[in-house]
């Protein structure tokens, strides 16, 4: 048996992912409780997915990049790429979920709505 099987998450963790990147483009982002605390947090879904990834500012930077704006409500249709990395966190490395832009080949569907300058 999988360790992760006997303790499952709410939440996208990067073993979901099998050690393999993938390409999944975003429904909606959500603030949701969580945690113990249940400080409200950005929760980012994704086609044929049943789980999101809790944001952390890294990966919400990283989805501001690839969709150009800085407005979650305009993140639904882009396309970016999930892959499992090590992170320090507390001191220890521990396995997370990152994400970037598509490789080469693989079209981010960004949407353009206005003008306005993005700060990037």
């Amino acid at each position: 048996m999988n360790i992760n099987a006997a303790f499952p998450s709410q939440y996208l963790k990067a073993a979901d992912l099998d050690g393999q990147p993938q390409d999944v483009t975003i429904t909606k982002v959500e603030m949701e409780p969580v945690g113990r605390e249940k400080q409200m947090k950005a929760v980012v879904y994704f086609e044929g997915w049943d789980k999101g990834v809790v944001l952390n500012k890294t990966n919400a930077t990283a989805i501001s990049k690839i969709a150009s704006t800085w407005e979650t409500d305009e993140w639904a249709g882009v396309t970016v790429t999930l892959f499992p990395t090590f992170v320090e966190f507390g001191g220890e490395q521990t396995e997370a979920i990152r994400i970037r832009a598509p490789k080469k080949g693989k079209v981010a569907a960004a949407k353009v709505v206005s003008d306005e300058k993005v700060p990037f």
